[in-house]
């Protein structure tokens, strides 16, 4: 029967490309993650909803089994949207959206105009200017300040942070990039994030609109298939990787998310893809799951670990698969001090193998979805590249400017992991 399996794959060359691991559907993949239609795999526009079906048909096709009755595993929780197109206009300039300026992600909706009240920094050490400045009229000004003054505006007094909280918008400037994330809460007035250069010198005043909307029951789903070990079914090891990202703001603005997390979610696929092969099924069964509201805070690992599937003392090791687009600098292992053996047989393969220029290691961080596990007493690296791109949580993470330099010896050391893992 074997002999006939690779027959078959001989004479269909097209069935082989199908699960063979090859750059051109990987590319595939990170295009169609980070397209327009997914729309930042967020909260408007159904983005994560999208990126979820797309992900569990993957699997279907790939013939992996769900553990239980459906690949998602669904759960709620709030989440703070940017619901239109933002606008912003400093005296005559108009600004871009999602380029010039975002809104902050915990926002509230907002417009009109505002005269501008530019906040002094030596209110911070000297207390006669700090009276001085807060003894203007707040409301229905635009309250400017620069990001590396937010630490010390949240320590002012609460009569001075109450005064703030009269304003009309609040304006944030940013010296180099703009970042935004996931916010839980919708904040009690318009926030406005814009970037330093796109700012007018000597602004006076600015007109605006926000419209944002708290969504208190946001459904999302973690996308979970398995594929049924031949000899130790019971034993787990899983693979993971959050396929959620920021979304958009507004119909117009919208962040692909390519490295943060595309490329782990293709990682996530092509491994699948090559367990799923008859030649290549494990010895131990292997769990590949696709993680919701990571961006959110870790929400779909730390529901997953309150709810598993299977019992957690199964689990022989889990790789968490996030921002793998990269790797011309080599690759980052988060427990790798945490784990020193397991870090050492990867070190011997890479060696080995030349795989990659370097792996270096690092110690616990709850900075990815491998986090929750490990507090639950799971064995777990975070893998994550470097070098290649600095473009993060921003509307430059787009899928062709992403080298994936690494993405193949990645996958081949990972293979060669969870063999040593499962001897």
């Amino acid at each position: 029967m074997k002999r006939l399996y690779t027959l078959l794959l001989l004479l269909c060359p097209a069935a082989t490309a199908v699960f063979a691991q090859d750059m051109p559907r990987v590319r595939q993949t990170i295009d169609t993650l980070s397209s327009a239609t997914m729309h930042g795999r967020g909260y408007i526009q159904e983005g994560d909803a999208k990126a979820a079906s797309y992900i569990q048909n993957r699997f279907r096709q790939m013939g992996l089994q769900p553990l239980g009755e459906s690949y998602f595993q669904s759960f709620r929780f709030p989440v703070n949207t940017i619901a239109e197109t933002l606008q912003l206009q400093v005296a005559a300039q108009v600004l871009k959206p999602g380029i010039d300026f975002v809104a902050n992600a915990a926002s509230a909706s907002g417009k009109g105009r505002a005269d501008v009240l530019t906040l002094d920094s030596t209110i911070f050490t000297d207390a006669a200017a700090a009276r001085q400045f807060f003894k203007q009229n707040f409301k229905g000004k635009a309250v400017v300040f620069r990001q590396q003054d937010q630490q010390q505006l949240s320590k002012l007094s609460p009569p001075y942070l109450q005064k703030l909280q009269q304003a009309k918008v609040h304006v944030i400037l940013h010296p180099k990039a703009l970042l935004t994330s996931v916010a839980s809460q919708q904040a009690p007035l318009p926030v406005l994030e814009v970037l330093e250069a796109a700012w007018p010198k000597n602004a006076k005043s600015l007109t605006f609109e926000v419209k944002a909307q708290l969504k208190p029951q946001h459904e999302a789903q973690n996308v979970i298939g398995y594929i049924k070990g031949s000899t130790q079914p019971d034993s787990f090891l899983v693979f993971s990787a959050h396929y959620d990202h920021l979304g958009g703001q507004g119909k117009d603005v919208y962040f692909p998310g390519a490295n943060d997390n595309a490329s782990g979610t293709a990682m996530l696929l092509e491994l699948a893809g090559y367990y799923s092969l008859p030649q290549n099924r494990p010895a131990y069964s292997i769990a590949f799951i696709a993680f919701a509201a990571e961006e959110a805070g870790l929400l779909g690992s730390f529901y997953y670990t309150e709810n598993p599937l299977f019992p957690l003392p199964q689990i022989r090791f889990l790789v968490n698969l996030d921002l793998l687009g990269t790797g011309s600098e080599g690759m980052m292992v988060v427990n790798g001090k945490v784990h020193e053996q397991e870090f050492n047989l990867l070190q011997q393969l890479n060696e080995q193998h030349q795989y990659l220029p370097q792996i270096r290691s690092r110690g616990k961080a709850a900075n990815s979805d491998h986090y929750p596990f490990s507090e639950k007493g799971v064995p777990a690296f975070f893998f994550y590249t470097l070098g290649g791109t600095a473009a993060y949580h921003n509307t430059r993470d787009y899928a062709s400017q992403l080298p994936l330099t690494e993405f193949e010896d990645v996958f081949q050391l990972l293979v060669d992991f969870a063999g040593e893992l499962q001897e």
